[in-house]
C-alpha cells in the first residue's frame, strides 16, 4: 500500500501538470471562452475544482468533505479577473490536496472520512477525487486545444509520432 500512496501523488502531479501546461496557451480573455450556453469555460472549471479541493481536503479527518463554507453553485459563476488570479487559485487548491495526502501513512488508508455524511475509506475518497479531477483536467486540455488551434503543441505523444516516440523509449535503459 505504500506504493499506492506514491502512485497517487505521482498521478495527481501528472494531472496538475497537464493543467499547468495547458494554461501556457491561454490568456486573460481565452480563459473565459465559452463554446455554448451550457458549457463551462476554463476559468469556471478551475474555480469548481479549487472549491472542491479546498472543501474535500481541508481538515478531512476531522470535518465532512462538504464544508458549510463551500458555496458550490457560486463556483459556476465566472469571476476570475485574470489568468494570474485563476492560476493562483489553482495552485492553492492543489497545495491543499498535496498537504493533505503527502503525510498519509498506510494505516490512514482504511480510516473512514465523510463526504456529504457518506462514509468513505481514505482510499475510496482519494480514488473518487482523482477521477473527478482527471475528468475536469481532460475538459481543460480539450478546451485549450480548441482555443489554441494551430498553436497547440501536444502534451503527450503528438499525432503520427507514436512510432518515433516508442523507438526513442526502447533505445533507453529501463527505469
Amino acid at each position: 500500500m505504500s506504493s499506492y500512496l506514491k502512485s497517487v501523488i505521482k498521478q495527481f502531479e501528472y494531472y496538475k501538470s497537464l493543467g499547468d501546461r495547458s494554461f501556457e496557451f491561454l490568456n486573460d480573455e481565452t480563459i473565459h471562452s465559452n463554446f455554448n450556453q451550457q458549457s463551462n469555460n476554463i476559468a469556471i472549471i478551475v474555480k469548481h475544482m479549487v472549491g472542491n479541493m479546498l472543501s474535500r481536503w481541508t481538515n478531512f479527518f476531522e470535518e465532512d468533505g462538504e464544508k458549510e463554507w463551500r458555496h458550490r453553485d457560486r463556483e459556476f459563476e465566472d469571476s476570475y479577473r485574470s489568468k494570474h488570479e485563476m492560476i493562483s487559485a489553482w495552485q492553492k487548491g492543489w497545495d491543499c490536496l498535496f498537504n493533505a495526502i503527502t503525510p498519509l501513512t498506510v494505516e490512514d488508508l482504511d480510516r473512514i472520512i465523510y463526504i456529504r455524511r457518506e462514509g468513505h475509506t481514505v482510499t475510496e475518497a482519494i480514488n473518487r477525487q482523482m477521477m473527478h479531477y482527471a475528468y475536469h483536467v481532460g475538459q481543460i486540455v480539450y478546451a485549450t486545444k480548441i482555443i489554441a488551434g494551430d498553436h497547440w503543441k501536444s502534451l503527450s505523444i503528438p499525432k503520427g509520432k507514436s512510432q518515433a516516440f516508442n523507438q526513442d523509449k526502447f533505445n533507453k535503459k529501463k527505469s
